[in-house]
C-alpha cells in the first residue's frame, strides 16, 4: 500500500484540478485508489509489482518523479503492508521523501514500539484517555495486554480493533473510487496564527461552506476530520463521529469546535486547518432525530432560505456574522425623529 500525500514546491495547497490531475498519475499505476481529498490518496498496488518489475518502494520512487517533473508537486510516500502501516509512516518521512515499512513482523513490531498510543490511526482522544487511565500509555504495551483485557475496557469491537492495530494489522481494503465518500476545505492563514479565536472563526467558515456543499450534492456526513497544519510542517489530525448522518451547519461547526478544542493547543503556531466532512451518504437516507424544539426547526427553515439565497445572488451573499470578524462596514441604527407635541385639552391639536 502507498500513502501519498502531494505539496506544491512552494508550498501552497493544491487545487482542485492538481488533485484530479494527480490522481489520474496514480492510476497509471494501479486502479485501486482511494482518494483523501484536499491532498492525500492511498492506493494499492500489489497488482502492479510484476507488471512494472519493482517492488513498492521502486513504484513510490516513479510516482515521485513523475509528480515532480510533469506537475511541480513533492510527493511524501509511506510504503507498508496494509493502509495503517503506510498512514504512520507517511507521517513519519520528510516532506518529500519516503518511508517504507518492512512487511516482516519483527520490522512492524519495532516500528510500532515505544510510540504514543494516539499514534494510531483511528484510535481518538477518548480512547486515548481510557487506556492512558489504565496504563497503556504506549503502542508496545497495547500490544502486550490481552485482547480480553482490551475488550472490557474498551468495548468488544473497539477493544479487539485497537489491539489488532497495536500489532499492525489493518484489513481495511483500499476503496476505489471514493472520492465521492468525502468532501474536504481548508483554510490558509496569511501568517502563522496563534490567536484561537481566529481558528475556530476559520473553522466556522469552513464548517459553513461544507454544509453548503453537501446540502447542493444531497449529501450528509456520517465523521468529520479536523487536519491542523504547524509552522514546522507537522500536522494532527482527529476524527469525530456525529450523533447522526449530517449536513447542518450548526452541528457541524460544532463538532469542528469540540475537535478543535479537545487538541489543547496553547501557543500554538498554525499555519492552516483543514475540516473533511467524511463517510457520505444520501440526505434522503439520513434519519434525523425529531424535537420538540422550536429552535431547531427555525434553524433549519433559516437554512434552506440562505440556501436559496445563495443560488440565486451567490455563495457570498449570505455568510454567518462572525466570519467578518468585527472588519465590515457598520452602519448606524436609524433613530426616530421627535414628532409633534400635543397640549392636553386641545384635542390633541397643536
Amino acid at each position: 500500500m502507498l500513502h501519498v500525500r502531494f505539496r506544491t514546491t512552494d508550498d501552497t495547497p493544491l487545487s482542485a484540478e492538481q488533485y484530479e490531475q494527480l490522481l489520474r498519475l496514480l492510476a497509471q499505476f494501479t486502479p485501486t485508489i482511494e482518494a483523501l481529498p484536499p491532498e492525500a490518496a492511498l492506493a494499492d498496488v500489489r497488482g502492479a509489482l510484476r507488471y512494472f518489475d519493482r517492488d513498492a518502494t521502486g513504484i513510490a520512487e516513479l510516482v515521485r518523479l513523475r509528480a515532480l517533473a510533469w506537475h511541480g508537486v513533492r510527493c511524501t510516500i509511506g510504503v507498508g503492508a496494509n493502509p495503517l502501516l503506510a498512514r504512520m509512516a507517511a507521517q513519519e518521512a520528510a516532506p518529500g521523501e519516503i518511508r517504507a515499512v518492512p512487511g516482516d513482523t519483527g520490522s512492524i513490531a519495532a516500528f510500532l514500539a515505544r510510540r504514543p498510543a494516539s499514534a494510531l490511526y483511528g484510535v481518538g482522544p477518548a480512547t486515548v484517555r481510557t487506556l492512558c487511565a489504565y496504563g497503556l500509555d504506549s503502542v508496545d504495551r497495547i500490544a502486550a495486554a490481552p485482547p480480553a483485557t482490551l475488550q472490557r475496557i474498551l468495548g468488544a469491537k473497539t477493544g479487539r480493533a485497537v489491539y489488532e492495530r497495536a500489532r499492525g494489522i489493518d484489513p481495511t481494503p483500499v476503496s476505489p473510487n471514493a472520492s465521492a465518500r468525502s468532501m474536504g476545505a481548508e483554510h490558509r492563514f496569511a501568517h502563522d496564527e496563534l490567536d484561537p479565536v481566529r481558528r475556530r472563526r476559520a473553522l466556522l467558515s469552513l464548517a459553513d461552506d461544507l454544509g453548503a456543499r453537501m446540502r447542493a450534492s444531497g449529501q450528509a456526513a456520517r465523521a468529520l476530520t479536523l487536519t491542523v497544519r504547524y509552522a514546522d510542517r507537522s500536522t494532527t489530525t482527529r476524527t469525530r463521529r456525529l450523533a447522526e448522518p449530517t449536513a447542518h451547519g450548526p452541528a457541524l461547526t460544532e463538532a469542528a469546535y469540540a475537535l478543535h478544542a479537545a487538541l489543547g493547543l496553547q501557543r500554538a503556531r498554525v499555519r492552516s486547518v483543514a475540516l473533511r466532512a467524511e463517510d457520505l451518504c444520501r440526505a434522503e437516507l439520513a434519519a434525523r432525530q425529531l424535537t420538540f424544539d422550536p429552535v431547531d426547526d427555525k434553524a433549519h427553515r433559516i437554512e434552506a432560505a440562505v440556501d436559496r439565497a445563495r443560488a440565486r445572488f451567490g455563495t457570498t451573499a449570505v455568510q454567518p456574522a462572525s466570519k467578518l470578524g468585527g472588519t465590515g462596514r457598520q452602519y448606524p441604527w436609524p433613530t426616530a425623529k421627535p414628532g409633534p407635541k400635543t397640549v392636553p385639552g386641545l384635542n390633541g391639536r397643536r
